[in-house]
């Protein structure tokens, strides 16, 4: 049996185990052991405890539970109404105000969270009944939500970023500046869109309930400006070169952790263990995520599947873009059934060779890949984001919100093409700020 058919037998195995409902590190784990153990036989058991280790062992990966904690420490209090409220404040007299501020909450929100998920029931639990109140469709209330809260994978910090860094031995600074314009242009498609959308259904997008003075705008400020500035602060000194990721991300998490006790008070010790409960679940389950991924690798490389495949496609005789075409259909194909860190993990190091070959820079690449994570956040069959705003609102159908998120998909498309286009759009930024790329 050759390579490329052991691969297809591994993949078909992984997706029967996966549609079981089992773990996604349990059956990454369990393909991998199986493998070995019928193709190299016991003897392949000695360096499988050595071999996941190894993918843990790197202090990079420190950054990522100390992210997931600052993301706990604003999810677990009433930062994300503050935002939404401030956002709706300075942004009410604006046509279609509402929904720009539910978008730009799911953004900020998102980006500190680190958690689509979160935001949407964050956000989604103030907002979308807000809207629905105000006359806006279901479809578009539950939709733009659902597509806000995607933001979070590429406006920097972002957990993806840093497993795509890890992964492929990249600049995790320089991912996070490459996510910056990339993560604006998608948020003013996604808020044209709605305001289109809105204005040709027909509904009142000038109407205002309220005015707003001067005064109650500013009263809503200082809750918000500190987390902003927190973004900022993590930014600042991972492309100046002041500190790690590991160091930033610690530095994050503390700051929010004083902030959540100084600004709203809570003291109590229930909430605080319960958020950090939540930061180790999480962070375990990623973890186990990376170490089986490593272990797939392996398995991949070790019979020699990984080098077939990455053969087969250079092997093409297509143009570059023609390939790319096929990697993004892939990846789509894959993001479809699987969460973000998953595909990260198991395709990056597979795919970054081809692309770097084909003349395609790195990190543009990490850009592309992250919004094709995005589409698969809301679209069935998995689109958890999809299930959790159904879940905020039962009473509209599952099939109302996939055709109010399915616009936005289009969005993501079209930004794909806009930056195959002009990938200056990523490589700006990182160019200005930390020199090219090596």
């Amino acid at each position: 049996m050759g390579p490329l058919e052991i691969g297809l037998l591994v993949l078909i195995a992984l997706l029967v185990l996966l549609t079981t409902g089992m773990p996604i590190a349990f059956a990454l784990g369990a393909v991998s052991v199986g493998t070995l153990l019928l193709i190299e036989g016991p003897r392949s058991l000695t360096i499988l405890g050595e071999t996941f280790f190894g993918g843990l062992n790197s202090f990079g990966l420190v950054s990522i539970p100390m992210f997931i904690l600052m993301g706990a420490a604003v999810a677990s209090s009433p930062a994300g109404k503050d935002l939404y409220e401030a956002l709706d404040r300075w942004l009410n007299r604006v046509p279609g105000g509402l929904v720009l501020s539910n978008l730009g909450a799911c953004s900020i929100f998102s980006a500190l969270s680190g958690s689509s998920p979160a935001t949407c029931a964050a956000i989604g639990k103030m907002g979308i009944p807000e809207m629905r109140n105000r006359g806006y469709p279901a479809e578009i209330a539950t939709g733009s939500i659902a597509a806000g809260g995607t933001l979070g994978i590429l406006i920097p910090p972002s957990i993806t970023m840093i497993v795509y860094g890890i992964a492929t031995e990249s600049s995790i600074g320089r991912l996070f500046i490459a996510g910056i314009l990339p993560g604006l242009m998608l948020t003013t498609m996604f808020m044209a869109w709605t305001i289109y959308s809105c204005h040709r259904k027909g509904i009142g997008l000038s109407e205002v309930t309220r005015r707003y003075s001067l005064a109650e705008k500013l009263e809503a400020l200082p809750r918000v400006l500190p987390f902003l500035t927190i973004i900022a602060g993590i930014l600042f000194v991972l492309y100046g070169g002041v500190a790690t990721p590991s160091e930033a991300a610690g530095a994050g998490a503390l700051f929010c952790l004083v902030l959540v006790v100084v600004i709203y008070r809570m003291w109590k010790p229930g909430p605080i263990v319960r958020m950090f409960r939540d930061s180790i679940r999480e962070s375990i389950m990623i973890m186990m995520i990376i170490g089986a991924s490593e272990l797939f690798a392996y398995t991949l490389s070790s019979t020699f599947v990984t080098q077939s495949i990455a053969q087969w496609i250079s092997g093409l005789d297509v143009n570059r873009w023609v390939l790319m075409a096929i990697i993004n259909v892939f990846l789509l194909f894959a993001g479809f059934f699987l969460p973000p860190v998953a595909v990260i993990l198991m395709t990056a190091p597979i795919l970054l060779p081809i692309i770097t070959q084909a003349g395609f820079d790195p990190y543009w690449f990490a850009v592309i890949l992250t919004i094709n994570m995005e589409i698969g956040l809301i679209t069935p069959p998995v689109g958890l984001n999809l299930y959790v705003i159904n879940g905020i609102v039962p009473d509209v159908p599952l099939g109302t919100v996939l055709k109010g998120a399915l616009p936005y998909v289009m969005c993501m498309v079209a930004a794909i093409v806009i930056l195959c286009i002009f990938p200056e759009i990523v490589t700006w930024l990182p160019d200005q700020l930390m020199g090219k790329a090596l």
